[in-house]
């Protein structure tokens, strides 16, 4: 019996190292892409670049709060998940009034930066999701985060499909349209997360 709970003990530390060390990459990752993104968002007047730039902002915080609940219970874990949900769901909220902003601002973005800082986020965000795809079913905390970087990798192919759908047509539309539906994923994604967590939180200690 001793054995077995030592081994237990050993496996769960193991596995906690090996989420410490992924966070701690894609934490990284996410930090220098939102500073990229977002400055080439605003250089390019781009709603969907910008957009998928507090998505970067959004995701250095999660992979923060996920380690710092690392080593901590359920109950600790599901409270982070909660917090994300927040941001999350911040964060989908101002992305839909940006795009509400740039429908009466007629401002055409620069396709060139788009297509460009777009691919580079997208070859960051398939880094983030195959390192944390092994770790999806560990627990709330690791499925909630890979969750974020899943959403990623669609925010990121809507980023390139506007920057070119914008080039053919001459027109903002696209970038607008990508900056909303990238919100809606947002919000959809944030009540996933709130939903587990709250759940998780009510369920007995």
């Amino acid at each position: 019996m001793t054995n077995c709970c030592e081994n237990k003990s050993c496996a769960l530390t193991a596995m906690r190292r090996s989420h410490s060390r992924v966070l701690w990459i894609v934490l990284a990752i996410n930090t220098a892409m939102f500073f990229i993104e977002g400055a080439a968002g605003l250089l390019a007047h781009s709603t969907s670049l910008l957009a998928d730039a507090l998505d970067m902002l959004g995701d250095a915080l999660v992979y923060g709060f996920s380690l710092f609940v690392l080593e901590r219970s359920a109950r600790w874990q599901a409270g982070a998940a909660l917090a994300k949900g927040a941001f999350m769901l911040a964060f989908g909220l101002g992305v839909l009034g940006e795009a509400a902003y740039k429908v009466y601002v007629p401002l055409m973005p620069g396709v060139e930066t788009m297509a460009l800082i777009g691919g580079l986020a997208l070859l960051a965000n398939l880094i983030c999701f195959l390192l944390l795809y092994r770790h999806r079913d560990d627990n709330l905390n690791m499925s909630s985060t890979w969750l974020c970087s899943r959403n990623d990798l669609i925010a990121n192919v809507g980023v390139l499909l506007a920057a070119g759908s914008s080039y053919l047509l001459a027109s903002r539309w696209p970038d607008i349209g990508v900056g909303g539906l990238i919100a809606i994923l947002f919000l959809h994604s944030a009540f996933s997360v709130l939903r587990q967590s709250l759940h998780t939180l009510r369920a007995p200690a």
